[in-house]
């Protein structure tokens, strides 16, 4: 074979080789390496995927706030000043744990003998806790007195909610004699109900039974095993039969020998009685009102004291 053909044997070879490599390309000019498809279906994914909420950045860039987001529920130090709420009812408050000392002792021991009235309001008995917490300050120990005329199992502890001061909804505690927890757990829904004003209701426990400093911080209470002020002779309180409500502003007013004493002794310009304040107790208030209505006697009308902040009722 002379050269010549030799060269053109080559050139035809080498264009049926150049034709294949192109037809081969054409043929397969949409496939890619196992890289390129990972990286082009997580593109896709990101593409079609579930919108995010406002604000939110997946490239890591800094997020824009959208008109929505923007506004007072937008940031932590604007949440004071959104529109207040409607008066919240009491199931609302259902689902929350209490910081009170008497609930959180009682928990749901006595769940099976609990009456409740509406959420937040409830009476039952006195857990074995609850008792241990109380013996030594509002209820005697041993060493105290062997035998008290009440016994824990007489006592109920109740559960209500009410307004403070401030005007916001508030977790309170009482603990009672059993013949008056149901008209306490009634008596305290509708102040709720009406938005009265409690400034505490607390368990005098909280105060080491000490009922001069629970009238000093103006707390609502009712059993504290002691006797009358200035007597031997066991208060109504001793049985769990009296109630004493926001007490600085109502005080425990006597007489004797023209003197006249004042408890809390802080509350000496609350004792007149012809001033106007807030929190005074008298015939025309809703919690005198709902108390009577309910077989209580109210101190104020006492002759030879006058005991503003006291609601008592004989065992029935």
């Amino acid at each position: 074979m002379d050269r010549t053909k030799l060269i053109k044997m080559f050139a035809v070879l080498t264009a049926i080789v150049v034709l294949a490599v192109l037809l081969s390309k054409a043929a397969s000019r949409n496939s890619m390496t196992l890289t390129e498809h990972e990286k082009q279906l997580s593109q896709s994914q990101t593409q079609t995927a579930v919108p995010q909420e406002d604000g939110a950045n997946t490239d890591g860039d800094t997020a824009q706030t959208s008109p929505a987001a923007e506004g007072p529920a937008a940031s932590p130090e604007n949440a004071d000043r959104s529109e207040p709420d409607e008066t919240p009812a009491p199931e609302e408050n259902a689902g929350t744990t209490s910081l009170l000392t008497g609930a959180l002792l009682n928990g749901t021991s006595q769940e099976k003998q609990r009456h409740t009235l509406a959420e937040g309001f409830y009476y039952e008995p006195v857990s074995d806790s609850l008792r241990r917490y109380i013996t030594g300050f509002s209820y005697p120990s041993q060493a105290e007195e062997a035998q008290p005329e009440i016994t824990v199992e007489e006592l109920r502890y109740v559960h209500i909610l009410h307004y403070d001061f401030d005007g916001k909804p508030a977790e309170g505690e009482l603990i009672c004699n059993r013949d008056i927890a149901q008209d306490l757990t009634e008596i305290f829904y509708e102040l709720y109900r009406n938005e009265y004003r409690l400034e505490r209701v607390l368990l005098i426990d909280e105060y080491d039974g000490d009922d001069d400093a629970s009238m000093a911080d103006n707390n609502t209470s009712c059993f504290n095993y002691r006797v009358v002020e200035g007597t031997d002779t066991l208060s109504r309180h001793a049985f769990g039969l009296a109630v004493d409500v926001n007490p600085f502003y109502n005080p425990y007013v006597t007489y004797n020998n023209r003197s006249r004493s004042i408890f809390p002794p802080e509350a000496e310009e609350y004792a007149d009685r012809s001033a106007e304040f807030p929190y005074k107790i008298d015939e025309n208030d809703l919690c005198y009102k709902l108390f009577t209505e309910h077989g209580f006697i109210w101190g104020g009308n006492w002759n030879n004291s006058k005991d503003y902040q006291h609601f008592e009722k004989k065992r029935n």
